[in-house]
């Protein structure tokens, strides 16, 4: 059996055990988990304490946007009808976006103008809030729901530019501490607003989902289901209000992703391997909210230590 013909056979069996609906966004993720673990793995050995998990913070970013942008083409007609009506191809823009957010997920890994492809997600992430999110806003400006997809995707625009701003290569630590690197503020500001909303929300709806994706009830069977989300309503609007004074925004934005992760642990985690075929109530969850805690991480690694800002100050 050739190699050609053996692809071809273990796609069919694929296809047959595993519908594509399920695998496709299993296979990107961890896809891009790979690649990322093999370009980003010296980075990891060599840091120390919390910072390894800090250093794993792009793969936490690109490997849900990988992710989201499969259901591109395993969910197309669904997601097309979330393009404007005024947009004259659907499908063609359903199929383009999920392309190019592959290709940003596959180039922040690769670290192959991994820079440019963040700051382009970015701009797609802020054309998504003008096109899709503010219209929705104003049409219900009583969903609570609305407001919650777009303080997602604003999130997510943050950790973009978080990303773009820690790999600014021409960028000297000096300028970094002095915050003039524009994609890092405005990364802080965009995570800051994005966490004081979820927050508050968590105090009005203890109920309801932690982190970022509250669009349903917590199942009954996660223990202290309030408890999570009380601790994740003091985490994020603590933290949120940090970063928009920006006082030990570091801090406050490694917290901040260090809560995601606990969530993911003992909230979506154990809800994952209830229904690891259910990407909608499962999967999608789980990397909804590492997503968030990557952008929060990602910020974290595009500030500079306290120590490097003092060192600074006395030139």
């Amino acid at each position: 059996m050739n190699t050609l013909t053996f692809c071809f056979v273990s796609g069919e069996l694929i296809g047959v055990f595993i519908p594509m609906s399920v695998f496709l966004p299993y296979f990107f993720g961890i896809a891009i988990l790979a690649i990322g673990i093999f370009t980003y793995g010296k980075e990891v050995s060599q840091a120390r304490g919390t910072d390894k998990i800090v250093a794993l913070a792009p793969l936490f970013f690109a490997a849900p946007m990988a992710v989201f942008a499969s259901q591109h083409f395993t969910e197309t007609k669904a997601v097309a009808t979330l393009v404007p009506a005024w947009m004259p191809g659907h499908l063609f823009w359903t199929y383009f976006v999920g392309t190019a957010v592959v290709a940003a997920s596959l180039s922040m890994v690769a670290k192959k103008q991994a820079r440019l492809a963040a700051i382009l997600l970015a701009v797609m992430l802020i054309l998504f809030e003008l096109l899709l999110h503010i219209p929705d806003i104003l049409a219900h400006p009583k969903n609570v729901f609305s407001w919650a997809f777009a303080f997602r995707d604003l999130a997510f625009a943050g950790g973009a530019m978080a990303f773009a701003g820690a790999f600014a290569g021409t960028q000297t630590a000096i300028r970094k501490a002095e915050g003039t690197n524009f994609l890092v503020t405005l990364a802080r500001v965009f995570l800051s607003v994005s966490a004081i909303f979820f927050g508050v929300e968590h105090f009005l709806h203890p109920k309801f989902m932690p982190a970022v994706d509250f669009d349903r009830s917590m199942p009954a069977w996660i223990p202290g289901a309030e408890f999570w989300s009380y601790l994740a309503g003091t985490v994020f609007v603590i933290a949120g209000v940090s970063l928009l004074v920006n006082i030990k925004s570091r801090l406050a934005a490694t917290c901040l992703g260090f809560v995601a992760l606990l969530l993911i642990l003992f909230v979506y985690l154990p809800i994952l391997a209830a229904s690891p075929l259910d990407i909608d109530n499962g999967l999608d969850f789980f990397v909804s909210t590492l997503a968030f805690s990557g952008a929060a991480l990602l910020l974290a690694k595009a500030m500079p230590r306290a120590g490097v800002l003092r060192a600074n100050e006395g030139i």
